[in-house]
């Protein structure tokens, strides 16, 4: 699939639920209203969905929600997707968690050939991840963190930056994910639904928390590419990778090859536009690919050539209306 930019579409992120066990208040509003369980994509479908992508020349396949491990009998999904593994036709299958289902989960995830997943996780101060998450229990993540690890699972922390919040405690989070073997990325706030909150109050820049790890580490620029928008850093100090995803201060449009799908088969090609194809209809509509094929290759025909995120006081409201856990990353 190539899209009218020249950029090859090989990254499919799907979100299999809408729901979540957190709220996060970058992400979500605290009365979030959920989507009727009836208008979700069963399971077969989804797989059905992901297989006619994985024709088209997806290579990675993500996960994600919500919180994907919370959709019920999720795994079947997962376990049904490994035989693009072992066929050869699919390189990588992953999903992104908050790792609070991971001691359950972490060990049948290995099993389905999984090898590497990355958790959100913004403070490891249980104050703050209980104002962050609204809810949340620090313990029961850390403790899935280290489930995932003992089950051989290759696990990246990704925290949000947040200004006054978390911002002082980012080389404290690197040095811990770090001395655990465990890759750090630093997330700029995205102008993602209403959460009821000005983003201005949250974002703070990136390129202004790179400077200060600066001046007490040494970060050298890798070429590394997993395939995702993060460009990535050495420190020297402690031997780790940090990556930065910048959407705000440095968009990374240039080289998206990446579409979403949300759990009621919507297909949105660009996270910062209101573009939206119907995949179900057409997967719903006959029992063989032909029309869902047709409908992909239209949709890919509209990829944008990037977004228009803006966070300033004079755009402080979202740039586009779905929560972040609607689209699914």
């Amino acid at each position: 699939m190539t899209d009218p930019f020249g950029r090859t579409i090989s990254y499919l992120r799907v979100s299999v639920t809408d729901r979540c066990d957190l709220r996060c208040f970058y992400c979500m509003s605290e009365d979030m209203t959920f989507l009727p369980k009836a208008d979700l994509l069963t399971l077969e479908e989804l797989d059905r969905l992901c297989t006619a992508f994985i024709a088209k020349g997806v290579r990675k396949l993500r996960l994600t929600g919500g919180e994907p491990l919370v959709r019920r009998n999720v795994m079947s999904l997962v376990r049904s997707l490994s035989r693009h593994l072992k066929t050869g036709a699919l390189n990588e299958l992953t999903l992104t968690t908050n790792g609070s289902q991971l001691s359950r989960f972490a060990g049948e995830l290995r099993d389905c050939g999984v090898r590497r997943i990355n958790v959100s996780l913004d403070t490891l101060d249980q104050a703050k991840f209980r104002a962050i998450t609204r809810w949340g229990e620090l313990d029961k993540v850390m403790a899935g963190i280290e489930a995932a690890r003992s089950a051989g699972l290759a696990v990246k922390i990704n925290a949000v930056a947040l200004k006054n919040l978390n911002e002082d405690e980012i080389p404290a989070l690197m040095e811990w994910a770090h001395g655990k073997g465990m890759g750090l990325t630093l997330i700029e706030v995205m102008p993602m639904g209403d959460i009821g909150a000005g983003r201005i109050d949250q974002y703070v820049p990136l390129s202004l928390v790179r400077a200060r790890l600066a001046k007490q580490y040494t970060l050298t620029d890798l070429d590394d590419n997993t395939g995702g928008p993060a460009r990535y850093v050495r420190v020297s100090e402690t031997g780790g990778k940090l990556g930065f995803i910048t959407p705000m201060t440095h968009n990374f449009c240039e080289a998206c090859n990446r579409v979403r799908i949300t759990c009621t088969g919507t297909l949105h090609t660009c996270l910062g536009h209101e573009d939206a194809s119907d995949l179900r209809k057409p997967l719903r509509a006959s029992a063989d690919d032909a029309l869902l094929a047709q409908a992909i290759d239209r949709a890919i025909g509209l990829k944008p050539k990037g977004h228009d995120f803006i966070i300033d006081r004079r755009h402080n409201r979202p740039s586009v209306s779905r929560h972040m856990s609607v689209t699914g990353g």
